[in-house]
């Protein structure tokens, strides 16, 4: 299996073959294009001298990561809040699962576990972490009893509800649409609250 998720193969690559990449993408796809947050750890990858490792963003001084991440181009539309969020999950890594980011998938025995190993991370809620576990199952081949399940809505076949479910240029246009329509559809639902609805004629 491979990643499509870039429009840049060696961006690509890079989220296939190391597991902290991956993660760090993951943590950045917020607020910003999904093209541009995986992305985001080839470039954080060459400003760090060729090295991406958790154990050595951990060891960073906070104020050095936040300035590698905010130099133009930033790395996300919130560059220092971000570099923190990286840091943090790093940590963890280092703590939790001994400096190894892809224990936090190959330890777990069945979906439940993933999925809580996911969601423990910092920010991760249970949508994100949801996602996660399904571009693992789906993409990556992460499969442990009951993945699917655990990934909820995402882990559905035939969906194009997140970006676990790109694999192409085409179904990327299918994944953008539905975030466009969800997108239109809560802000729809907004300018249409109780306060409004409740008005008497």
């Amino acid at each position: 299996m491979t990643l499509h998720l870039t429009g840049e193969a060696a961006a690509d690559t890079l989220l296939e073959r190391e597991p902290f990449a991956l993660l760090v993408a993951m943590v950045l796809d917020q607020q910003i294009p999904l093209e541009r947050a995986f992305a985001a750890p080839l470039a954080l990858k060459e400003r760090l001298g060729g090295q991406l490792d958790a154990g050595h963003v951990a060891a960073m001084d906070p104020d050095e990561l936040a300035a590698v991440f905010s130099a133009k181009p930033a790395l996300h539309r919130f560059p220092v809040a971000m570099a923190q969020r990286v840091q943090q999950v790093a940590l963890i890594i280092g703590e939790q699962y001994g400096g190894d980011p892809g224990a936090i998938w190959t330890s777990a025995a069945d979906g439940p576990a993933l999925l809580a190993n996911v969601k423990a991370l910092p920010g991760f809620g249970l949508q994100k972490a949801q996602i996660f576990v399904a571009l693992l199952g789906k993409r990556l081949g992460v499969q442990p009893p009951g993945w699917a399940k655990a990934a909820g809505p995402f882990g559905n076949d035939g969906s194009f509800v997140s970006v676990a479910d790109i694999d192409g240029p085409a179904a990327l246009a299918r994944v953008r649409e539905h975030k466009q329509a969800m997108k239109a559809a809560a802000k729809a639902g907004a300018a249409t609250g109780p306060e409004r609805g409740s008005r008497k004629p």
